[in-house]
């Protein structure tokens, strides 16, 4: 069975070493910092190679994805995000935020399967630090999510003829986002050489996710006795943060950033470690 020979690499993988030290975790990114953002912009120029617009299909896709979101959301369904509120284009921006979130995990956990199947020739060259993949991708998708950012402040600009000053503290409210990414994506990453099926798991997990997340209503909208549950949900505190300081004008809620980081720091170290054992057995499945 193809299941039960995906663990015995697995397991046989583990009794080789790598680093696996939250140190070697950080030494990693750091000593090929420049590999990893030479390999990000082509992971982003590559995927407009042909097109005519090229690199501008980065703008115009998310202030189309805006406009379809302002126009169904403020005049066929006529949505408001709060109660009493008559702002015609407040559901689009909640909703618009909340998007930029879940596509930056998204997109790095729906590849991550893939990511070692895709480089087999990187596998073979023993210098080439295959840890590296998944910091990547997120470099790659980290680039969309602040065209997609700057496309929403500028609308949110316009509309309210201001900006909150509390969006200073984005990058530190997404910082445990970074670091939960990353981790489960080495996880899947490592997973998705041995057993095949992890990405169309991970596919559908996302999906349900979304709309397991409030990007499309509030927890508030929820009954109280499923808003505790709804808070197990690692991306449920990140979108509603990430709201309250870019859109609410909120401070960050500081004891459940800091909760948040340490588990998102837990997750990555375990993630990277788990990588690490195990990637001696690629070259033997692929």
């Amino acid at each position: 069975m193809p299941v039960f020979a995906g663990i015995r690499l697995i397991l046989s993988a583990l009794m080789q070493r790598f680093e696996i030290s939250p140190s070697a975790m950080v030494a990693s990114v750091w000593r090929h910092r420049d590999l990893i953002a030479q390999m990000a912009r082509r992971e982003v120029v590559g995927r407009y190679r042909g097109s005519v617009l090229g690199i501008v299909w980065s703008f115009f896709h998310p202030v189309l994805m805006l406009t379809v979101y302002t126009f169904v959301f403020s005049v066929v369904f006529n949505a408001r995000w709060q109660s009493g509120s008559d702002s015609k284009t407040e559901f689009a921006i909640v909703l618009f935020a909340g998007m930029i979130v879940y596509n930056l995990f998204a997109e790095c956990i729906n590849r991550a399967p893939g990511l070692v199947l895709a480089n087999p020739n990187y596998v073979k060259k023993v210098v080439f630090p295959l840890e590296i993949l998944p910091w990547v991708v997120f470099a790659a998708a980290l680039f969309h999510a602040a065209v997609s950012l700057a496309v929403l402040l500028g609308f949110y600009a316009l509309v309210n003829h201001d900006l909150q000053w509390t969006v200073v503290f984005l990058p530190v409210v997404l910082l445990p986002l970074v670091f939960l990414t990353l981790g489960l994506a080495w996880l899947f990453a490592s997973l998705g050489v041995y057993l095949r099926d992890v990405g169309q798991t991970v596919g559908v997990a996302t999906t349900v996710l979304m709309f397991l997340s409030p990007i499309f209503y509030p927890v508030t909208a929820l009954p109280e006795d499923y808003r505790a549950i709804m808070y197990l949900n690692p991306l449920a505190h990140l979108i509603e943060q990430a709201r309250a300081v870019t859109i609410w004008g909120q401070m960050p809620d500081w004891g459940a950033l800091g909760l948040g980081l340490a588990v998102s720091l837990a997750v990555a170290w375990l993630g990277f470690a788990w990588f690490q054992k195990t990637r001696r057995g690629f070259a033997d499945v692929l």
